[in-house]
């Protein structure tokens, strides 16, 4: 530890060796990206000319179930900001808990719904002890990286937006002191909109508070003044882009737009973080949703029009905002980023299958239907199977979280969504076992609804009488998956792509209507024809030259069995728009 810190918050700008310093930040989340192509990212930063990257720390990744804690391969957040500080880039870190971010339940784990009465976000105190204990794990692994330390991370968030969603000062300040109990020296912040109720429920004495929006700089800074009127001015969170939701047009800004705002706060004075400057994908199942109107989860690229492309490459917003950056550093930026290659490698007809209902493992046996964190399924899906009585005619649903596919001996009968038009099913005659796959889509992550649980919350009624009897199952592993020629209700296919070169590419899915693909057993995410994107991103890092694995999960078998992988993205027709969505 240095006796005096490089980097201070003056009363008017940051200090770094006691020089004045504009923090020129990317969000660049390490969790969405493949950790080969992390030094690429970095790289690419630099020549948009930023000095740092901002990222947010996943505790649901990282402690998927309570006591396990996973930093390895892609969650190796020490050797990303080791690689971050090879490329010339300081860090700000964002551990949360709650980091939003259109992540399943915002960050938090799964496991803490287990509780009926748990309060998220909140100074109630189990989840005050789970936030502890995994602060207990993380933040020493943290400390190295500190400025203080002689690592590059300048400063740490405490919380994320808190006042875009409640008024608990004793739980901010609990954070605060968390961090500063174990060991965090170097400046801590906390970030939120310019809205009153916002500031005024989201800063934390002695502690550094930053501004989040995506227009109307001036008025934005002249509203966060009124709070706190010395210290240096940052936008944290930028909003140079957006994210899109299954059924959407994809969002897109104009870049000339986004410049002029960006011109904006630099005119102030101020510091910035582009929130998403590279976005990345949402591999797997771990896209958040929201719930305004209704439910509304995520979709798998988090491509969010930023600056760098979900496949890494430069768009006209990287040029528009290197150009502004240039003119206030009074400087050319002339480094170029590192080069992607595309490539598309035709068809792969998939000749295998595996019927989906005799692929499962049981997790227990239940009188009522559980909710999917009773039975202790995280993410993804689960199968509900019980008996029908005889001469059964109709199946209710009353509580679906989020979409449920009912199938009587094996044959689907209908399927019913969160929000959906109806949540009754006619069942055939003679039908004896009824099984539903639930998909959870995505926990919400943002706003009153966060407190997400999933399954068949309302029960299930047949002829108006509760079902009892279930049997829970979970999908099985993806490589342990028996294949054959197997049919009947949702299924498996698999195919054989061959590559002599790897490149980034894109699988599209003709025909197809909702499922999840893996390659060489990486989950690439869910795809749906609902759109808007209708291929989903495969990095380099996932192939290999020869034969390479391609599993199709097929929600809904029709006559399709093949797939083709592609040079070019389809995130879906653009809705154009100016200014901030947020």
């Amino acid at each position: 530890m240095s006796d005096s810190p490089r980097f201070v918050v003056g009363s008017k700008d940051f200090l770094f060796d006691g020089e004045p310093i504009r923090l020129l930040s990317g969000a660049l989340h390490y969790f969405r990206v493949h950790p080969d192509q992390w030094a690429d990212r970095l790289a690419a930063a630099r020549a948009m000319g930023l000095n740092t990257v901002e990222t947010y720390l996943p505790w649901n990744l990282h402690e998927p179930e309570p006591g396990r804690h996973d930093f390895s391969g892609g969650l190796d957040v020490e050797r990303f900001v080791a690689l971050a500080e090879e490329a010339g880039l300081f860090v700000l870190l964002r551990p949360g808990p709650y980091i939003c971010a259109e992540w399943e339940l915002g960050g938090l784990p799964w496991w803490l719904l287990r509780d009926p009465d748990m309060r998220l976000r909140s100074s109630y105190q189990p989840f005050l002890d789970a936030v502890d204990a995994w602060f207990d794990v993380l933040i020493p692994k943290l400390l190295p990286m500190l400025t203080t330390r002689g690592g590059p991370a300048l400063m740490v968030q405490v919380e994320n937006e808190f006042g875009s969603y409640g008024a608990d000062p004793d739980y901010l300040t609990h954070l605060r002191d968390v961090l500063l109990r174990r060991g965090v020296d170097v400046p801590l912040f906390t970030s939120d909109g310019p809205e009153e109720h916002m500031l005024t429920n989201g800063l934390v004495d002695g502690v550094l508070g930053t501004v989040n929006f995506g227009s109307r700089a001036e008025e934005a800074f002249k509203a966060f003044r009124g709070h706190r009127p010395d210290g240096p001015l940052m936008c944290m969170e930028f909003w140079c882009g957006w994210f899109d939701h299954w059924g959407e047009r994809h969002h897109e800004r104009d870049p000339l737009d986004a410049g002029a705002t960006l011109d904006d706060i630099l005119a102030a004075g101020a510091s910035v973080n582009f929130y998403m400057w590279h976005g990345g994908t949402n591999f797997g199942y771990l896209n958040g949703a929201n719930h305004g109107a209704g439910f509304e989860p995520t979709i798998t690229s988090y491509d969010y029009d930023a600056p760098l492309s979900e496949w890494g490459a430069p768009t006209p917003k990287f040029e528009a905002f290197r150009e502004v950056i240039a003119k206030h550093l009074g400087e050319p930026l002339t480094e170029d980023p590192p080069a992607v290659r595309l490539a598309g490698f035709g068809d792969v007809r998939l000749t295998e299958s595996a019927a989906v209902l005799r692929n499962l493992v049981s997790v227990g046996r239940f009188d009522q239907p559980p909710t999917v964190e009773e039975a202790g399924i995280g993410h993804g899906f689960a199968v509900y199977r019980a008996s029908l009585p005889a001469g059964a005619t109709t199946l209710r649903l009353p509580v679906v979280h989020d979409r449920a596919q009912v199938l009587v001996d094996g044959v689907e009968v209908g399927v019913l969504e969160r929000d959906g038009e109806g949540d009754t099913v006619a069942l055939p005659p003679g039908g004896a076992l009824v099984e539903i796959l639930l998909e959870n889509q995505g926990r919400v992550n943002y706003g009153p609804h966060l407190h997400d649980r999933k399954g068949l919350l309302g029960g299930v009624l047949v002829d108006g009488v509760a079902l009892t009897g279930w049997e829970v199952l979970r999908l099985t592993e993806v490589g342990k998956i028996h294949f054959g020629q197997q049919t009947g209700g949702p299924v498996y296919r698999r195919g054989v792509l061959r590559v002599d070169e790897p490149a980034d590419t894109f699988v599209d899915l003709p025909g197809f209507t909702k499922g999840v693909v893996w390659v060489n057993g990486f989950n690439l995410g869910r795809y749906w024809d609902r759109g808007p994107q209708t291929r989903l991103y495969v990095p380099k890092p996932v192939l290999v030259e020869g034969a390479n694995e391609v599993v199709v999960l097929d929600l809904h078998p029709g006559d399709s069995d093949t797939v083709r992988f592609m040079a070019e993205p389809a995130l879906g027709e653009p809705d154009v728009f100016r200014g901030s969505l947020g």
